[in-house]
């Protein structure tokens, strides 16, 4: 039986105002195409939605390793950038990879600390982070959450609104995501 989402706190990746009435917890893989795809969706929600305080966007790991075994290590470097820089640094990480993965495990791993110093991170503390795999536990932690949020692929999404959870499978395109907000 699903549990539902784990509920959204502080340690969570969250973009927009933590109190909004909508909020969007979306498990995503940074090597799923479809992942890359409703990335942009999710950006032009909060363009829309997310200044006036409605919508707020919480990411979450969900690397299918099985699938794209580059994934899990991806979803750390996201995490040392996030150390390293703060949230600000997180979402540019992130934003970067989607921007430049052919996905279907296609980045190649090199290209990690490159995006790092792309954002103005430091490389050397970047790949020491990286290296050391203490982000590790904190992926596995949001892949067991995942499954009880009901995720069996990726993106998997849960819209929390009026204490309720709403999920919804797959990329949703911006017109259904629109469309559930109003």
């Amino acid at each position: 039986t699903h549990q539902g989402a784990a509920p959204v706190t502080s340690e969570d990746h969250i973009l927009g105002n933590p109190n909004a009435p909508i909020i969007i917890i979306e498990y995503s893989d940074t090597e799923c195409p479809y992942c890359k795809t409703y990335h942009a969706t999710l950006q032009r929600i909060i363009e829309e939605y997310g200044r006036s305080g409605t919508v707020a966007w919480v990411y979450r790991h969900f690397p299918l390793a099985a699938v794209h075994d580059k994934a899990p290590k991806e979803a750390e470097a996201t995490e040392c950038a996030a150390e390293l820089g703060g949230e600000a640094s997180f979402w540019r990480y992130l934003d970067r990879i989607f921007s430049i993965t052919p996905s279907n495990n296609n980045l190649d791993p090199k290209l990690l600390p490159t995006i790092a110093t792309d954002i103005g991170l430091d490389r050397s503390a970047f790949e020491r982070c990286l290296k050391s795999g203490k982000h590790a536990a904190k992926i596995e932690a949001m892949i067991a959450d995942a499954g009880r949020a009901g995720a069996t692929g990726t993106p998997h999404t849960v819209i929390l609104v009026a204490g309720n959870q709403l999920p919804l499978e797959g990329a949703q395109p911006y017109g259904s995501l629109r469309s559930v907000i109003e």
